[in-house]
């Protein structure tokens, strides 16, 4: 990879020119073509990749068998540095969707590297920390999936069912059936019947029925909107997890870049 194309980089664009050719040298080009598996989650690693050409798929699979995509990266990307760091497994599944030409950092050319430009741990730190960000945000989409999947995975059939009635009491069609049940029964009484009429004017059977209706109407609404609080409070400890969650990894990556600083200035 030539300066300008290290340049291009986040993670390198504040170093200078000299800088940046010298770490070119410690870089090794790799050819991968379309389809094929730079590295897979759990997998050891101890570098990191820098795209030069070509596209790269980062994804994890979660508990539930989904493959979810974390990012689609391009030419000027890079993935690999938390293993790279911390000498531990892959965190993700690196596919190779467009053939692409990476550049090939390893962690002993990283700490060399480091040692004469320390400027690159605030770099990595700044990019580590937006990437961590976005993928709060997914998480927090896949959070909400598995709260409606877990509320309803404990739905028991008398709480289907007063889900069904609420949401249907709560409709134009509830309100349409009511005044077309209501002009019947007027009617029946009133001109067909006549004087033989089970609810003669002023319909106090009428009344009556109302009145049980608006009675088992009540509580099944409260039995749902009962149900609706438990899923707000599962989502809202879900979330708190997540964020202790994320903020436990944070500290964890500043506390391992302050390490590697230390590090470079002895």
């Amino acid at each position: 990879m030539d300066v300008a194309a290290l340049r291009s980089v986040p993670l390198f664009a504040a170093l200078d020119p000299e800088a940046t050719a010298r770490l070119g040298n410690y870089l090794t080009i790799h050819d991968y073509p379309s389809s094929a598996v730079i590295c897979r989650n759990g997998d050891p690693g101890d570098a990191m990749y820098l795209i030069d050409l070509g596209k790269v798929h980062i994804s994890v699979t979660d508990a539930d068998g989904h493959v979810v995509t974390l990012a689609e990266l391009g030419p000027g990307d890079f993935f690999g540095e938390m293993s790279m760091l911390d000498r531990r497994g892959r965190s993700a599944d690196a596919t190779v969707i467009q053939d692409a030409r990476l550049g090939k950092l390893t962690r002993d050319d990283f700490l060399s590297f480091m040692k004469g430009d320390p400027r690159i741990a605030l770099e990595m730190l700044t990019a580590l920390t937006q990437r961590l960000r976005r993928t709060d945000e997914l998480l927090r989409h896949r959070v909400s999936r598995n709260v409606n999947e877990e509320a309803a995975a404990r739905f028991t059939l008398a709480d289907r069912a007063a889900d069904v009635i609420a949401e249907f009491g709560g409709s134009w069609k509830f309100i349409g059936v009511s005044v077309g049940f209501f002009l019947f029964w007027v009617a029946l009484n009133t001109w067909l019947l006549q004087d033989n009429g089970f609810d003669p004017y002023p319909y106090v059977l009428l009344n009556l029925v109302l009145g049980m209706i608006v009675g088992l109407q009540a509580p099944i609404i409260i039995m749902a909107q009962n149900r609706q609080a438990q899923k707000d409070r599962l989502r809202a400890n879900l979330d708190y997890q997540l964020n202790l969650k994320n903020e436990l990894l944070l500290s964890d990556i500043i506390h391992r870049l302050d390490e590697l600083k230390k590090k470079t200035r002895e």
